[in-house]
């Protein structure tokens, strides 16, 4: 069980959330007195009331929150569940539609043009969707609403993009214009491995084995698993120099300033931006995810099978890691010229070759 989630006794029983004592100054909505809370999940039940969405769904949504933490999923992964429910809810007020028995088909179509009309991206309102499915699903086997609503399930079509990777060109430009160890070595780190952002901000020190070069991931920020990755003599190097410059007694590889215990997303996406911009690379649009995309297509071109890389980027479906080897070209780029140099030849339906 999570400890983050749940509030717990001495005698190690869970205490029995009861709203009402503590919200006695709300007349109109009072929270469901039946299961534990602690003051994360309170604070968010808590806005849902003040939102006006009705006490029912409040109720339903205590039981599957409880639910979620019997089953040690994250705070994060709640807060998903939340936004979509609070945002379904508050879009079916005018239509006085206030309790998720009442919610049909329709209505969820007309909250995908709403989403649609407000300029959301498709894998945004893909997201709500799958958040949304996901609590009907449980409500459904509560017997509170029909399975009628988890039938033919809406799922906007996406757009088939090719995941973007930096090139190399490129990738030695940004790396020349690093001149400070921080960046340096967490650009390195990330191009060299293929770790997601938030698994090397979650990186500690005691995590990282120099001698062996690899980096133990505990639990990986996607799909909760752990996994080892490997790291380059370069990416070594930068790991000992940034060491040596960094402030002793830390416990994670990258820290934050006025005593945070980490480097926050927000600050080392900052961080790259500036090194984009110092080696004018900018305007081209390089994320830190495509750190991540340019490891995975260069290892496939250097001609690694794709169940390594597989295992490496810490993927469950290998579907997912296929989308890499539309990047590898180089394969391709040989086949392509073997074959026109065999139809320029003449050797195929005649000569043809065209000359300016």
């Amino acid at each position: 069980m999570n400890t983050d989630l749940i509030s717990i006794q001495k005698n190690r029983r869970y205490i029995l959330y009861n709203g009402n004592q503590h919200h006695s100054h709300k007349k109109n909505q009072s929270f469901p007195e039946t299961v534990f809370r602690n003051s994360k999940i309170e604070h968010y039940l808590r806005v849902l009331a003040e939102c006006g969405i009705h006490r029912s769904v409040i109720e339903h949504m205590s039981v599957f929150f409880l639910y979620l933490t019997r089953r040690n999923r994250r705070i994060t992964t709640i807060v998903q569940y939340y936004n979509a429910i609070k945002r379904l809810m508050l879009f079916l007020k005018p239509l006085n539609i206030k309790r998720v028995e009442m919610i049909s088909r329709d209505n969820l179509g007309a909250f995908i043009e709403y989403l649609q009309d407000s300029h959301l991206k498709p894998s945004t309102i893909n997201s709500y969707l799958t958040n949304l499915y996901v609590v009907f699903g449980f409500l459904t086997e509560q017997d509170v609403i029909s399975s009628d609503l988890m039938r033919y399930k809406f799922r906007l079509r996406m757009p088939d993009e090719l995941p973007k990777a930096i090139d190399p060109n490129d990738i030695r430009q940004l790396i020349s214009a690093v001149n400070t160890a921080r960046e340096h070595a967490l650009i390195l780190i990330l191009l060299r491995t293929g770790m997601r952002i938030g698994e090397l901000l979650a990186t500690k020190i005691k995590d990282i084995n120099l001698s062996e070069r690899k980096i133990e991931i505990p639990q990986a920020s996607k799909n909760y698993e752990g996994r080892i990755v490997f790291l380059s003599d370069d990416a070594c190097e930068a790991i000992k120099t940034w060491l040596l410059k960094g402030l002793p007694g830390k416990d994670y590889i990258f820290y934050g300033n006025n005593n945070r215990e980490r480097l926050s997303y927000s600050r080392a996406r900052q961080l790259f931006i500036e090194c984009t911009k110092k080696a004018d690379l900018f305007h081209k649009g390089y994320t830190l995810h495509c750190l991540r995309h340019t490891f995975a297509s260069e290892l496939l071109n250097a001609g690694m099978r794709l169940e390594c890389l597989q295992v490496l980027l810490g993927h469950r479906n290998i579907e997912v890691t296929r989308r890499y080897a539309r990047l590898t070209d180089n394969t391709r780029k040989k086949e392509y010229f073997r074959a026109i140099e065999i139809i320029e030849r003449g050797d195929v339906n005649g000569h043809y070759r065209f000359h300016n």
